[in-house]
């Protein structure tokens, strides 16, 4: 394995209308999760990745099963419960520029995820242990279960790379912000966004995020800046990367997951950190074109492509 993930994974109801959701009469479904869409960018782009999590003994478990292997992640050590849901959440696109979501999470199966769910002998076979912020929040056994796949990892000399991806609506300001500076101590990576650096740190600049996450003792730290690219710092290294055009923004979710995905392959490809930093900004641009958050993920010809001529035709004949 090159990355193994732990978190939860939904499937995503999409109304076919803007409006209200009481008055949206159909619907589309796609699997989406903040780690899975990281590890099926990377399994886009060549790389082994494995996942652990629950789902339910139900369809929607089994809708996200199939999507995940049919993208080549390794779900070998998914356990199906029996008796809690597989969560979901659904889209309200109130008009072009507002959007909703509502989550029916609680009491999923991938909130009783335990520390008895993780196998070392597994995640020991991986390089990188990613993880977000969001799994901690779900239950006290998740927290447990992201600490003690921490624990392996650092036993293991497996690098550490976490994006806060901060969820207010899951946990109240002071145990979110405790949490997640408690995961930072603990990481080797770090990519959060300039709103994070904010939220945990009060600080509002790029630069005195990044001090802020190397004091607490983290070696490499990716600011993420959206449209206007990335600032990373580490080890006396730190510049700004530009971020890529596009011409039309059609779904902002997931534009963070690919950004890891991207630059957790240059780390595995031992490319400069700057190059890696830039796949990332690649990845997130290119997400942010397609509706849904795994379907416009590249593979590695697509991704350099966009890298090489952002400005291509439309069409490819």
């Amino acid at each position: 394995m090159d990355v193994i993930s732990l978190g939860e994974t939904m499937v995503l109801f999409n109304p076919h209308s803007t409006g209200k959701m009481r008055y949206c009469q159909d619907f589309s479904t796609k699997v989406a999760g903040a780690e899975s869409n990281t590890l099926i960018g990377l399994s886009k782009l060549g790389y082994q990745t494995g996942w652990i999590s629950r789902v339910g003994k139900d369809e929607l478990g089994a809708r996200i099963l199939s999507t995940l292997k049919g993208e080549g992640v390794d779900v070998s050590f998914v356990i199906r419960d029996e008796e809690s849901p597989t969560g979901l959440f659904l889209k309200e696109k109130t008009n072009e520029r507002q959007t909703k979501v509502f989550y029916y999470r609680k009491e999923s199966a991938a909130s009783f995820m335990s520390e008895g769910d993780i196998n070392e002998e597994y995640l020991s076979s991986a390089k990188y242990l990613y993880i977000t912020g969001i799994t901690p929040a779900l239950s006290s056994s998740c927290y447990d279960s992201v600490f003690h796949s921490i624990k392996i990892a650092k036993k293991h000399g497996l690098k550490v790379v976490f994006d806060p991806n901060l969820r207010k609506t899951l946990w109240g300001e002071h145990e979110a912000r405790e949490t997640l500076i408690d995961v930072a101590k603990e990481a080797d990576i770090i990519l959060p966004g300039i709103s994070e650096g904010e939220f945990l740190f009060g600080e509002q600049t790029p630069e005195e995020i990044c001090s802020q996450f190397h004091q607490l003792g983290v070696e490499t730290v990716v600011v993420k800046l959206g449209e206007k690219g990335a600032y990373y710092s580490s080890e006396g290294e730190a510049s700004y990367i530009e971020g890529y055009p596009v011409h039309k923004v059609v779904d902002p979710i997931g534009a963070g997951d690919g950004f890891a995905a991207g630059f957790l392959s240059g780390l595995l490809d031992h490319v400069p950190l700057q190059e890696a930093v830039k796949r990332g900004c690649a990845i997130g641009a290119i997400v942010v074109t397609v509706e849904g958050d795994i379907e416009g993920l590249p593979d590695k010809e697509e991704l350099y492509h966009f890298m090489n001529t952002v400005t291509s035709e439309d069409v490819t004949r």
